[in-house]
């Protein structure tokens, strides 16, 4: 490693790009793992979490890098591809220590640490040698003041909290998609990522969660409270939610949908009243739906609202009143090319395309592609035996029922990943969580089992 390398603070090391010695891209800087070796010896870096340019994770030891620089890392290039797992007595910085509640050492004023400094030494070896920690708000003062301490003034940083706050952590997850916020959650120890998710905007949590496996879905959710998992399932896609539900037991899923609003929980049960791989479970309740009087302006605006995604976006579909699923009689679709085409004054009814399939609640899987696949499609509407529109179809959904369960965790060459731990143990008072509502509905059903053996 080069001996003119200086001091690097962690949190701006977060998505920086890896090198190999050709200046070809590895991968990215995703957190780096410390040793905590007592009161007396800095915590010494062994090495740097990077996320691979397929999206697995791997381990990079810290003798394999040869220099850390504003905006880039260099490697020898020299990788284990086996998939990073975390072992006793290691600490993520980013997951871990950040927002850790610390002291410092002279005053015992309480801060909180958001950043780590660390430097090579004449060894050769990195290590920590800064904390910068972030005291409480107090006042008007609408931040709170910021230190850069040495490592040996602050206590506490050696100690697993209770409680920690999530601030500086969620801070590096500013700006990731959806996809790879699930995988960040994923990464996190279990108590962070109930930390974080419990701290994540409702819609920010539900658009992770749509886009993790089902098994870590119903762990995350039963790591919330029952209040707080309505809420994230109401802020679901329709589809997502009720796939969610399915995989619950019965009387947690009824008391859940009993707590969500009224219109989130008639679309989820709805839903949840088709078989298994047919176009009524695939579908979303939610497209754009129009009335013949709306202009092309009006499909427009639309089409460019943020929580539109691309594949729904393709299709407005043409209704009478009312507009929302189940609506009155389907008239055609009105695709978004034909639309960027069209005057903004025109009326959607003069730009159908009224010839075009359709499919019913209970068309099977293989109908569902052969349309989209004949029409070159990326949605198609899904329509009652009265014309009405209950809902369409997209690409993605077909995706998603077409490849194997565990597609969202395997690794890039098709190995599963282990995925969700067992739900966590109940906590006391306040709102239940979903997993102790869970788990006091299976005790409830063994104890009226009477304990009686047999098959």
């Amino acid at each position: 490693m080069s001996g003119n390398q200086s001091r690097v603070f962690v949190a701006r090391l977060v998505d920086t790009t890896v090198f190999d010695p050709n200046g070809d891209p590895v991968g990215r800087v995703r957190d780096i793992l410390v040793i905590l070796r007592g009161p007396t010896r800095p915590p010494r870096v062994i090495g740097l979490v990077v996320e691979l340019l397929r999206h697995r994770r791997v381990f990079l030891p810290i003798t394999r890098v040869l220099s850390i620089d504003p905006g880039r890392v260099v490697s020898t290039g020299q990788l284990n591809l086996a998939r990073f797992e975390r072992r006793t007595g290691e600490v993520l910085v980013i997951a871990e220590l950040l927002d850790r509640g610390v002291s410092i050492r002279s005053s015992g004023e309480p801060v909180v640490v958001y950043d780590v400094g660390i430097e090579p030494t004449r060894a050769r070896d990195w290590v920590v040698v800064k904390v910068a920690v972030r005291g409480a708000r107090t006042g008007l003062r609408r931040r709170a003041q910021a230190q850069v301490l040495d490592w040996d003034l602050v206590t506490g940083l050696m100690i697993d909290p209770a409680g920690q706050g999530t601030e500086a952590l969620l801070g590096t997850f500013d700006g990731l998609k959806a996809a790879d916020l699930a995988r960040a959650l994923n990464e996190l120890p279990p108590k962070r990522r109930a930390e974080v998710a419990g701290a994540l905007a409702d819609d920010r949590l539900a658009d992770a969660l749509e886009e993790l496996p089902e098994a870590d879905q119903v762990e995350i959710l039963g790591e919330l409270g029952t209040s707080r998992a309505a809420d994230v399932l109401g802020a679901m896609d329709p589809d997502d939610a009720a796939d969610l539900i399915a995989e619950l037991h019965p009387d947690v899923a009824e008391h859940l949908l009993t707590l969500m609003e009224p219109d989130d929980a008639d679309d989820v049960r709805r839903l949840l009243t088709y078989p298994d791989g047919t176009a009524g479970a695939l579908m979303t309740t939610e497209p754009i739906v129009l009335t013949p009087d709306a202009t092309v302006a009006d499909a427009l605006a639309r089409v460019r609202q943020a929580e539109v995604s691309p594949a729904l976006a393709a299709t407005a579909y043409v209704c009478r009143p009312p507009a929302d699923t189940p609506t009155g009689r389907f008239l055609g679709y009105a695709h978004l090319q034909r639309l960027l085409r069209e005057p903004p004054s025109t009326l959607v009814s003069a730009v159908l395309d009224p010839e075009l399939e359709t499919l019913r609640p209970d068309a099977p899987l293989d109908e569902v592609t052969r349309l989209l696949a004949t029409y070159n499609l990326v949605a198609a509407a899904v329509v009652d035996r009265d014309g009405r529109l209950l809902g369409a179809v997209t690409v993605d959904d077909v995706l998603d029922a077409m490849l194997p369960e565990d597609w969202r965790s395997a690794d890039p060459a098709g190995t599963p990943i282990t995925t969700a731990a067992p739900l966590p143990p109940a906590v006391s008072g306040g709102d239940a969580t979903v997993g102790r509502l869970a788990r006091a509905v299976a005790g409830r059903a063994s104890s009226g089992a009477g304990g009686s053996g047999g098959g």
